[in-house]
């Protein structure tokens, strides 16, 4: 049965006017999953779901535009009117919970696992988080960070984080029904990928989905150039969209 991607934002390296940074709420029949948390994704994400009804939250890397979220998100779940049952599973590269304790109180040695579940991301790492595995395989951004395989035992999406490109960055989108995939920038670099870069990952998934699109790069001129090389279909990431794996 398929699942659904929403987009909460995809602005990079900052939110803009009805544009969050990077966020998915990902949906099965029995699971909830939020991939990243950049700014601006806490609001987006209230318009379909609670955080309280999150069953898991995946971070790919600890830039800010990707986690920063989190910290609104400590003091909703701690302090404010929701009652969560227990602490969110919370899936991050490691040093995540020393790195909101610091921005916190400056100190790590605050009440993170209150918040969240802390489990620290690795290569081959897997999770299940209500009917959904989650395979994290680890990526070329210049420090730790991760991509994921999201799978319900029958269709598979495969999200990028960020990335330069990488054999393992292939071998993630391999086969994907829906890859979502990095477009920084336009032009060649070894931290971030250009659209032919995701196109050629992206040569044996389903549909490729563009995100995360530099402020320098177009949409319409991603879907060329990435169309230019992948022969499937080729759809840019918006605020409010939904795709069906």
């Amino acid at each position: 049965m398929p699942f659904d991607v929403i987009v909460l934002g995809s602005a990079s390296p900052y939110p803009r006017p009805g544009a969050p940074c990077s966020g998915y709420l990902v949906r099965s029949a029995g699971a909830t999953l939020w991939l990243d948390a950049g700014p601006g994704t806490l609001a987006a994400l209230q318009e379909h779901t609670t955080l309280t009804d999150v069953d898991a939250i995946w971070i790919s890397h600890l830039h800010a535009d990707h986690v920063a979220d989190l910290l609104p998100a400590v003091y909703a779940l701690l302090f404010a009117d929701l009652r969560p049952a227990r602490p969110i599973p919370l899936y991050g590269p490691p040093g995540i919970a020393a790195r909101l304790g610091a921005f916190l109180t400056n100190t790590a040695a605050a009440p993170i696992g209150e918040a969240f579940e802390v489990h620290e991301l690795h290569d081959g790492h897997f999770a299940e988080a209500g009917g959904l595995t989650l395979a994290t395989t680890a990526v070329e951004h210049g420090f730790p960070a991760f991509g994921v395989r999201v799978t319900d035992g029958d269709r598979v999406l495969a999200y990028s984080g960020d990335t330069g490109p990488c054999a393992a960055l292939t071998e993630l989108a391999n086969g994907a029904d829906l890859f979502l995939c990095e477009a920084d920038g336009p032009e060649p670099s070894t931290v971030h990928l250009t659209p032919e870069d995701a196109a050629r990952a992206a040569h044996t998934s389903g549909r490729l989905v563009l995100t995360h699109l530099g402020p320098f790069l177009g949409a319409a001129d991603a879907v060329e150039r990435a169309s230019a090389v992948h022969t499937g279909q080729v759809e840019v990431a918006t605020p409010g969209a939904v795709f069906a794996v």
